[in-house]
């Protein structure tokens, strides 16, 4: 189980894009770590639908799965009570901020984000694509965060955010707090399950290389029986020789909470068929109780709550944009 520790209540902030099928990696990866983290913090979590316009959306997909996260946020735990949960375009305020950010935002940085590098090849190069970690600076200095959760794949952007405070303050007085990345070490990254060379993706092609939270039982079970093992047929964590096994191990760990060093002793001698078995039958216990949670909550429902949120969300970033306007030297009424 990944803990962290914070010694003072921190402002954490973090959020997910709402495209392709949010699976058992972004769970691991992220929202079991903003379960755990708005216990002790301030805890913002937003839904990325400005940035998932980076590339090409189906309008109507777009609605439907910007809700779909929301409501998956809660389903996994997250709490509205405990923290703030809105809409990223709910808030004009990150577009605003975004410009002004833009404008100080030196063209090369933008050009080596290795994201950009690897999106441009299919998507043609659209500025948004190109400005893509300004708005997500903007996103993360409204609301003051101390700390950020994300995958090791966003440092670059974690650390653009904070050039771009420290420059920001340097020239016009302090105004933003320089934000550190939170990266969960126990959230290694999730693998496919066709392919353990590759991460598990929400956009990839064949559907055997995610399981999604919203998967079925039969499918979880079909896709767990299916998916790559290594040559030989021992159990254990070694990612050079066996990455496969390493991989299923690790999300075994991470639904069961149990170390892997205990489940290499408990499958020790075992075939690979029955350790699938359990793993299986372990996501299909799990996710069920996510599903459950998530078909029970109304739309009626998720409205009020994203509508909750957007006006906590608002108070905050329009009181950092005002600041940031003022020192800008914009005249404001």
């Amino acid at each position: 189980m990944s803990h962290v520790t914070c010694h003072m209540s921190q402002t954490v902030f973090s959020g997910v894009q709402p495209s392709g099928n949010l699976h058992i990696g972004n769970y691991l990866g992220y929202i079991k770590h903003f379960v755990e983290l708005q216990h002790d913090n301030e805890a913002i979590f937003f839904v990325a639908d400005e940035h998932a316009i980076t590339v090409p959306q189906d309008p109507k997909e777009l609605r439907a799965k910007t809700l779909e996260v929301a409501k998956l946020y809660l389903a996994c735990g997250v709490d509205p009570q405990k923290s703030v949960v809105f809409i990223q375009s709910h808030i004009p305020a990150h577009a605003e901020l975004a410009w002004i950010l833009n404008t100080m935002t030196p063209l090369g940085e933008l050009e080596r984000m290795t994201q950009f590098k690897d999106k441009k090849e299919a998507h043609g190069v659209l500025a948004g694509l190109l400005n893509y970690p300004t708005l997500m600076a903007a996103d993360i200095l409204l609301y003051q965060s101390d700390s950020v959760p994300v995958g090791e794949d966003q440092l670059q952007h974690i650390e653009l955010t904070r050039t771009l405070a420290e420059k920001f303050n340097n020239r016009f007085g302090k105004t933003f707090k320089i934000p550190k990345a939170l990266i969960n070490k126990d959230a290694a990254r999730i693998m496919g399950l066709d392919n353990a060379d590759k991460k598990m993706s929400k956009s990839a092609i064949s559907e055997y290389n995610y399981i999604s939270i919203l998967e079925k039982p039969e499918d979880i079970r079909r896709k767990i029986k299916s998916a790559v093992t290594d040559s030989g047929s021992e159990i254990k964590y070694d990612l050079e020789n066996k990455a496969a096994v390493s991989n299923l191990l690790t999300i075994f760990s991470g639904f069961s909470g149990k170390t892997i060093s205990d489940l290499e002793k408990e499958y020790a001698g075992k075939r690979y068929s029955e350790f699938k078995d359990d793993l299986a039958e372990l996501l299909v216990d799990k996710l069920g109780k996510i599903q459950e949670k998530y078909n029970s909550l109304s739309d009626e429902e998720m409205a009020g709550i994203l509508k909750e949120g957007a006006k906590k969300a608002k108070k905050i970033a329009n009181k950092t944009l005002r600041k940031a306007k003022k020192k800008l030297g914009f005249y404001l009424k």
